[in-house]
């Protein structure tokens, strides 16, 4: 740092500011410190800067279910966010959700030099009490039942749910037959419930649910029964890749698309705008959602307290899968 300050002909703490990319140094300054790094090869220790500032500038991410559509791209906004924000994102993946493999993630947490918890896993059994969340570790949880003292961070689901619903009553469908998520997913239990409680404030009848696991495999298989039943008028899908099945299914069996039965899915997935016909579904902001999780995290790292975060709004966006009920 000695040797920068001296080629750049400035003080070691300008170098310490530029390192540190704090805000009180000058654009010309800046950008000479920085040829000067350059230069000399310079790199920060983040090991000192650690011990001396009591900051890691890391981000713990434990994550379950990595190949799921919401799970990626809100993983992927965590990680830019992140990144805007000069943190890095230390991944921990745990494959088997069970007490003892979540347990065993945050102790791992012990050998990863981390300022703070971001949780992506939103299956039941960390609602039970042998799991123990990090003691002392600021913590953010995405996607939860909303049962910890954590701040929690995730799209309105009952909104997205419930815009969808509501969309196919108004184009004059008697009910809205619902293909769920599985029942140990939280997201896809409130957007049954959002479902159920929307049709039931409608004085609508609530029919039974065709549960899948979030595969469009799942989705055509539920698919060929609904297609089956004649009073099957509109579908919403918990997500869009079930949503893929139902079409193919729907299809395959003669029933036309919107013509008979109307489709919605949820997430609004790119692909999503190219299926045929192109899908009515719920648009879920990712990016919003990952920045809210870094910047709420964040806050609580440095030893602020924002205001408790509120659920990110969901958007329903009308393709060509859905029409009026044919009388």
């Amino acid at each position: 740092m000695a040797d920068v300050a001296r080629l750049a002909g400035v003080s070691g703490q300008t170098v310490s500011r530029v390192a540190n990319d704090r805000a009180n140094v000058d654009a010309a300054t800046r950008d000479r410190v920085r040829a000067a790094m350059r230069q000399l090869n310079y790199r920060p220790n983040n090991a000192a800067r650690a011990l001396r500032n009591g900051e890691y500038r890391s981000i713990g991410v434990i994550v379950f279910e990595l190949h799921t559509f919401g799970t990626t791209r809100t993983l992927d906004a965590i990680a830019g966010a992140a990144t805007q924000r000069g943190y890095a994102i230390n991944l921990l993946p745990v494959l088997d959700v069970t007490q003892s493999a979540v347990t065993n993630a945050f102790t791992r947490l012990d050998k990863h030099a981390v300022d703070g918890l971001i949780i992506l896993i939103e299956a039941h059994p960390l609602d039970e009490a042998g799991v123990q969340l990090p003691h002392g570790l600021p913590v953010v949880v995405v996607d939860s039942s909303a049962h910890y003292d954590y701040p929690i961070v995730d799209t309105d689901q009952q909104q997205g749910a419930r815009l969808a619903t509501e969309h196919l009553l108004d184009l004059g469908h008697a009910t809205v037959w619902h293909l769920s998520g599985p029942r140990t997913s939280y997201s896809a239990q409130r957007r049954l419930r959002s479902w159920e409680e929307t049709l039931i404030a409608h004085g609508r009848e609530v029919p039974p649910v065709c549960e899948g696991d979030w595969t469009a495999m799942s989705g055509y298989e539920a698919g060929l029964q609904l297609a089956a039943n004649d009073q099957v008028t509109a579908v919403f899908a918990a997500n869009d890749q079930m949503a893929l099945g139902l079409l193919r299914a729907l299809h395959e069996r003669g029933r036309d698309v919107p013509g008979e039965v109307s489709v919605v899915g949820f997430d609004d997935m790119e692909e999503a705008a190219h299926f045929w016909p192109p899908l009515t579904t719920i648009r879920q902001n990712f990016t919003d959602v990952g920045r809210l999780c870094v910047d709420t995290l964040i806050h609580h790292i440095r030893g602020s307290h924002p205001p408790e975060p509120t659920p990110v709004p969901a958007q329903l966006v009308h393709r060509h899968s859905t029409a009026p009920r044919r009388s």
